[in-house]
């Protein structure tokens, strides 16, 4: 496993890192989830992510005691905030309440001290930027947190929370986890160039357009036992699956095929391609794929085989 550093900070994180959307607490119960955070941790994965509305909170139990089998420095671990955990006015957003709350609740279920990196779930136009950011401040002075990123975001989002804590004097912003594949490239227009201009790192979500770009729905059937069988994982599926898109597939699996790996491995490499990339995010109902995906952080892939992935794409 290789690693990175996020943002301009100090931190170093694991180019492959396990996501908990959609399984743990939820399609993976909490024995098959240990096995996978344990497997992945045994491979080199340092790199944690999870949130507070996954699964209604669970995902976080489960991922913090599964994690807490192991050193505290060893690992580092996410959360977020902003979709609603309650039915009351203050139960959702990012003011400086709801935050507060959240991350006192997100510690408790996790039984951590404090979670590494916390992430603004999605831009709250309804709360001015510096209240949302001062607290996010007063949480990182309090230890509670260490570093701060945002998910989903416009680049003149980040810019704006940028400039508010240069004039401020409060902590940055270090990372951005926006989608991210070869079917979904809007970051490398605005979001990319403007972090690298910034100090922020990406940590990319579906690498593998929730597992198109694995191969396994090439022909747009959905396996009674994959992922997709979940209903809201199948609606992503669905959206993304067309005969283009199969066409498309069908051509990288012939270019992974003579690379001699998978095409998980492929999408997986070609993400990591960007040295704005800190990590790209799994997931995993299974041990064997997280070993399969930390071997993406080995491949390197040659001017010729990018050439010939663009020109897919471009069909």
């Amino acid at each position: 496993m290789k690693y990175r550093r996020l943002g301009h900070s100090g931190l170093k994180v694991s180019e492959i890192s396990l996501g908990s959307w959609l399984t743990f607490g939820n399609t993976i119960n909490a024995g098959q989830a240990e096995s996978i955070i344990h497997k992945a941790y045994e491979s080199g994965i340092n790199f944690f992510d999870c949130a507070n509305v996954y699964a209604g909170g669970e995902a976080e139990r489960v991922m913090g005691k599964a994690l807490n089998s192991f050193p505290r420095e060893s690992f580092v671990v996410t959360t977020k905030a902003f979709w609603p955990m309650g039915e009351g006015p203050n139960d959702r957003g990012l003011s400086r309440k709801h935050i507060i709350e959240q991350v006192h609740a997100s510690l408790a279920r996790m039984e951590l001290d404090y979670v590494d990196v916390f992430y603004c779930h999605r831009y709250d136009h309804e709360t001015p930027l510096e209240e949302t950011l001062r607290a996010i401040d007063d949480l990182i002075r309090q230890g509670k947190i260490l570093y701060a990123g945002v998910s989903e975001w416009t680049a003149a989002q980040i810019q704006e929370a940028v400039s508010i804590a240069d004039r401020f004097l409060l902590n940055r912003i270090v990372v951005n986890q926006p989608q991210y594949n070869m079917f979904h490239r809007d970051a490398e227009e605005e979001i990319i160039p403007m972090s690298e201009k910034n100090g922020l790192s990406q940590v990319a979500w579906s690498p593998l357009a929730q597992g198109v770009l694995t191969g396994k729905y090439k022909e747009g059937k959905i396996p009674q036992n994959s992922r997709a069988a979940n209903a809201e994982v199948n609606s992503w599926v669905k959206k993304i699956i067309d005969d283009i898109v199969t066409r498309k597939v069908e051509l990288l699996e012939e270019v992974a095929n003579n690379l001699n790996i998978t095409m998980a491995q492929l999408a997986l490499a070609w993400i990591l391609r960007q040295p704005n990339v800190a990590s790209t995010l799994v997931g995993a109902s299974h041990p064997d794929q997280i070993v399969e995906n930390v071997q993406a952080s080995e491949v390197i892939l040659s001017y010729e085989v990018l050439q010939r992935i663009e020109e897919i794409l471009a069909i």
